[in-house]
């Protein structure tokens, strides 16, 4: 007798990660500019704590995210209380963890590319059936009556970013309100939201409010992106009583290693070096917009720590000559941004050598 394999895991995945610099050879320094990585280092604080923690790597860390929880809860001012957040290795953990909870064979989820493309082929991997209802017009906005013509019976997540990944656009409120009023009772709404720190657009909101009116919404954050702790993979999502309770049930004992947890921990304190990080990315963001617009090279206004662009030449043409000039970019292809480009927003150092690389690529 065979084995039994789930058939809808015999087909490879579609979702790549970024390379990280030890996977690419160059002999000379490269930028790398490719997987929205904090180009201004770690949390001071989370180091710190770190530094503590590694004196008692021979213990084993704490059975549970208890800790985490409370200073999360802390950290949004008790809007929250602390078993209504759910930790785990990643942004992207929070988000297998979601679709495990409610995803299977004969359900469906809604996504709206171009979007992250863990979206698409973690789903799959659970058996669902995944509906793509793109963003339309120039600014990339929800299509709210599509979603709605888009949901049945069987579906049970819809997948809304903002900032978005790949496009750095966002969802303004009136789109979010006019979303939430109208999702039926048997459906959630995954709100990722991992790069909320960098957003200010005035309209622009987050999960919270919808979750504390009891609309079914998960909230899902990470410390990788403006806390600088990509490395250590600690991602967290709130959301109602219910769901919480719910999802933690899927949690396992020893979840989050100490170092993590302890750094995660601090970092939630570090409120300098985020107010610092925010401030350099939106100087260096307006920088890169003056020289995109002398250059004429189309792109999307950003909310996130990154840009997407639409550069004149074939994308994988563009992407080699950039790293050969030092600069390594993301194609947005996979992500749905076809002829694309994101960009992480650099440091000026770095961002005065894209500019000189690609005036010299396109000129």
């Amino acid at each position: 007798m065979p084995l039994h394999f789930k058939s809808y895991l015999n087909k490879p995945s579609s979702y790549k990660g970024g390379k990280s610099l030890s996977e690419v050879s160059s002999d000379k320094k490269i930028y790398k500019l490719s997987s929205n990585e904090n180009q201004f280092g770690s949390s001071p604080m989370a180091i710190e704590a770190m530094e503590t923690s590694l004196k008692t790597l021979s213990l084993y860390p704490d059975r549970t995210d208890h800790r985490l929880c409370k200073a999360l809860e802390q950290f949004y001012g008790s809007v929250f209380s602390a078993d209504q957040f759910i930790t785990t290795n990643s942004g992207v953990a929070n988000i297998e963890m979601i679709m495990s909870g409610f995803l299977e064979e004969g359900t469906e989820c809604i996504i709206c590319n171009p979007a992250f493309g863990a979206y698409d082929d973690f789903a799959r991997k659970f058996g669902a059936t995944v509906v793509d209802v793109p963003l339309v017009g120039n600014d990339l906005h929800l299509d709210v009556d599509a979603i709605f013509g888009a949901i049945n019976e069987h579906t049970r997540l819809i997948f809304i970013t903002s900032p978005n990944n790949p496009t750095g656009t966002y969802i303004p409120k009136d789109q979010v309100d006019a979303l939430m009023s109208g999702v039926p009772d048997h459906v959630v709404v995954v709100y990722d939201e991992v790069y909320f720190q960098f957003a200010d657009a005035d309209d622009y909101v987050r999960g919270i409010p919808y979750v504390k009116e009891g609309k079914n919404v998960i909230g899902v954050n990470s410390f990788s992106k403006a806390y600088g702790l990509a490395a250590l993979r600690v991602g967290y999502s709130y959301s109602t009583p219910e769901i919480a309770r719910y999802l933690r049930q899927l949690q396992r004992p020893f979840m989050i290693n100490a170092v993590s947890m302890d750094a995660a921990i601090g970092a939630l304190q570090d409120h300098e070096f985020i107010s610092s990080t925010v401030e350099s990315i939106h100087r260096e963001r307006d920088y890169l917009y003056l020289h995109f617009d002398r250059l004429e090279i189309d792109y999307w206004k950003t909310q996130a720590n990154f840009i997407l662009i639409k550069p004149t030449m074939h994308i994988a043409e563009f992407e080699e000559k950039l790293f050969r000039g030092g600069i390594m970019i993301r194609d947005a292809g996979p992500f749905g941004a076809q002829d694309c480009a994101r960009i992480t927003i650099g440091t000026r150092e770095a961002n005065q050598l894209l500019i000189e690389t690609i005036e010299s690529i396109l000129y």
